[in-house]
């Protein structure tokens, strides 16, 4: 019998998405100057105020106000109406040092030997079912939200958007795991009040609501659907239909939005960060992570493993997991879950034992291998850690002094299918 499936995204202007890219823009501007840099920072988002707290063993010292600030505006949260905007928020800073007790399980005489940040269970996770290995639902609910981003600062042909949003797509697969249609889409958009009611009276405020939200659907429905549409493959195009079921808006109008309508947190979109429900996911959260700390760099390195294995042939939809004791070099585990998909005779463990030979997981190993050491994070901060393009870019980052720094960074190393020769020479494919 079909079932149903369901994920959801949030905007870069989502206040846990704005905490994280804060956060991750920290770590960049640390790893920019001092690559060696150990850092765990969390911020904390509301009306008028962030909040960064952490600790930090760094050889350099950084304008934590100036980058939330510019971090805040470069999302799009510049006008005083917004009750949150980067040029007038306070800021309050409780970094500090690192404590020795944990540093010392990581920090090594020979770097090879360092010990993982922390304990815990990491999953990397890829299917077949889309081009970028990526569950398909999250894959369009990231989609929508990166057009309406777009839209928004276009400020051309929807001109009322600000920047907090979320979207979610249910989709209806066979019974072979096959997706058939898109079966429904929500999309929720803050905006600016741009209907006035005539008078204060609750007849007019309904009317002036009721405009705004018919001005809303109609947009969504007719200027991002197409846009989103027209930039997918023609085997994805299909799944969209005339009975999709819209929710645009659903409890009407959302002026109040953002860190002002609610309290973001550093962490709290692991699931729009990873897989959308699909897989697995250990607990941990990236953002404001560095990449001594497995939470982070393991799943990095289990993804870079799930895909490059569906990529091979292995298997139409791989879940890896790893597991790490704080401290200790080796992981404790590797785990492997076909989901019945592998063509060939070979059973998961087999399939988990040629992946411990072909990957070296300990945590130095996984930093050099996927270049984890550069200041390769804010873009990472919103919109998925997985599934995202890998590219070089020209960064620039400057200190309290003046002292500026220009770097080319590889983005999304965990996303390149460099070892897709290595696992069919491994499995004699």
């Amino acid at each position: 019998m079909p079932y149903l499936f369901t994920s959801e995204s949030v905007s870069e202007g989502h206040p846990d998405k704005v905490a994280d890219q804060i956060s991750d823009a920290l770590i960049d501007n640390f790893l920019a100057f001092d690559p060696e840099s150990k850092v765990a920072c969390e911020t904390l988002v509301t009306t008028g105020q962030v909040v960064l707290a952490g600790e930090v063993k760094s050889n350099t010292y950084l304008d934590v106000q100036k980058i939330a600030r510019d971090t805040i505006n470069k999302i799009g949260y510049t006008k005083g109406a917004y009750m949150f905007d980067g040029s007038s928020c306070g800021v309050f800073s409780a970094i500090h040092e690192q404590s020795e007790d944990i540093n010392r399980g990581v920090d090594r005489a020979s770097k090879e030997e360092q010990g993982a940040g922390d304990q815990g269970m990491m999953f990397g996770y890829a299917t077949s079912e889309t081009e970028n290995y990526m569950p398909l639902a999250l894959d369009l609910s990231h989609r929508l939200l990166l057009e309406l981003a777009e839209l928004r600062r276009e400020n051309k042909d929807i001109t009322y958007l600000r920047p907090d949003s979320k979207s979610q797509v249910t989709i209806e697969y066979s019974d072979d795991n096959v997706p058939q249609r898109i079966e429904a889409i929500v999309v929720s958009t803050q905006h600016d009040e741009f209907v006035l009611p005539k008078s204060k009276s609750a007849v007019d405020k309904n009317a002036a609501e009721e405009e705004m939200v018919a001005q809303i659907n109609k947009d969504i429905k007719e200027i991002l659907i197409p846009r989103v549409v027209a930039k997918l493959p023609e085997h994805i195009q299909v799944l969209f239909n005339d009975d999709i079921t819209y929710h645009i808006n659903p409890t009407g109008k959302f002026v109040i939005g953002g860190p002002h309508g609610d309290t973001g947190l550093t962490g709290r979109k692991i699931i729009v960060d990873t897989y959308g429900g699909k897989g697995a996911h250990g607990g941990g959260a990236f953002s404001g992570k560095d990449p001594s700390k497995v939470d982070r760099s393991a799943a990095y390195a289990t993804r870079h493993i799930a895909k490059n294995l569906v990529a091979a042939g292995i298997a139409e939809e791989v879940l890896v997991q790893v597991s790490y004791a704080i401290g200790v070099v080796k992981p404790t585990s590797i785990y492997i879950d076909t989901y019945g998909t592998c063509p060939f005779n070979l059973t998961d463990g087999e399939i988990a034992q040629k992946v411990s030979e072909i990957f070296d997981m300990r945590p130095f190993a996984i930093e050099n291998r996927l270049k984890l050491r550069q200041p390769m994070y804010s873009e990472t901060a919103a919109y998925g850690h997985m599934g995202r393009n890998n590219e070089t870019i020209s960064k620039t980052f400057e200190q309290l002094n003046g002292e500026s720094i220009t770097l080319d960074v590889e983005l999304f190393t965990w996303e390149k299918l460099d070892y897709v020769d290595k696992v069919k020479a491994a499995f004699e494919l």
